[in-house]
């Protein structure tokens, strides 16, 4: 149980709920600071599935992070109302042999090679495994449940700069995505374009994933009430204009692999800016008398880490409060 130490949390996407989440139910009282409620981040667009990231800088740290979140989500998936399912997936593409004995595959129990029968045509390597897939916005309302039932309120507060926060708490979380690069100067942090075409569900369980080192790839989630489709990463790119030649792409590919789609209807259209970094930066440094804890970085596998990440966090908080 820590004292009565306030954190600030500065950010209201799945890493700043999270760390929210991990630091108030471990007694640390905390306020979230935001530029945008949870409905409205970036995280909300997200497909979503925990899948273990390529290797990247800091492979030791991310695999510990993976894991433990892995573990999270499979709790998390026995409770209906958290919006966090296990279903059967099926991966195609340049998933190599030796990236599926990886140490991050070996998270995966039932990871399987995919029968050369089931494999879409184009496809000459695939597996299947059953993963946790997670439905963005209904998450969201769940950690923001969970948030307000461990004493802590969510603030429509844009951070104009990290000296701000630390005047109102002697730790301060920085979780603040794309802006991060902004309050921080890190001119490592950028822009990853996504879109999304959001279909209703006729009926699908299983998720699929085409994994290949280009900016385009075909993906589906089947939601139980809608299929969220992809997907595209465009490096740089600060518009959030949804491109009408990119979701004509996304549904023909999609639709290729999947023909019950075709009779799916359109709910929408959704983009969102992922926040890409070498590596992804969980460190705490000092901001005047305060301490920052940064928790950004996380590019497409936000989700993925995020138990993991936040973790630490409390740790880098507990670590300030021994001294």
């Amino acid at each position: 149980m820590a004292s009565a130490q306030q954190i600030v949390v500065v950010g209201a996407g799945v890493s700043g709920l999270t760390s929210a989440v991990c630091l108030a139910e471990a007694g640390w009282p905390v306020r979230v600071w935001t530029a945008a409620m949870p409905q409205r981040t970036t995280s909300k667009v997200a497909g979503a599935v925990w899948l273990p990231p390529r290797p990247a800088e800091r492979a030791g740290d991310t695999l510990d992070w993976t894991e433990h979140s892995l573990r999270v989500f499979r709790e998390l998936a026995t409770d209906p109302g958290s919006g966090v399912q296990l279903v059967p997936a099926l991966a195609v593409g340049e998933l190599t042999a030796t990236e599926a004995m990886s140490a991050a595959a070996a998270l995966i129990p039932d990871l399987r090679p995919a029968d050369p029968s089931d494999l879409p045509d184009g496809f000459g390597n695939g597996f299947r495994a059953t993963l946790p897939m997670i439905d963005m916005p209904h998450y969201l309302d769940y950690l923001t449940r969970r948030l307000a039932a461990a004493g802590c309120e969510i603030e429509e507060h844009p951070v104009r700069s990290l000296a701000e926060a630390a005047d109102a708490a002697p730790i301060v979380v920085n979780c603040a995505g794309l802006a991060a690069g902004r309050l921080t100067g890190d001119d490592t942090l950028r822009p990853l374009f996504g879109q999304h075409v959001v279909l209703t569900n006729p009926g699908l369980r299983q998720l699929f994933l085409e994994i290949n080192g280009g900016p385009e790839w075909t993906c589906y989630f089947p939601h139980p009430q809608r299929v969220v489709c992809g997907g595209i990463s465009i490096p740089d790119r600060w518009d959030t204009t949804a491109d009408p030649d990119v979701t004509e792409r996304i549904l023909h590919r999609c639709r290729r692999i999947e023909p019950r789609l075709a009779d799916a209807e359109l709910i929408e259209t959704i983009t969102g800016l992922r926040p890409d970094r070498p590596s992804v930066r969980v460190a705490a440094e000092r901001l005047g008398p305060a301490l920052c804890i940064h928790n950004y970085g996380h590019g497409g596998n936000g989700v993925t880490l995020s138990w993991g990440c936040a973790r630490d966090v409390v740790r880098l908080a507990g670590q300030r409060e021994a001294r």
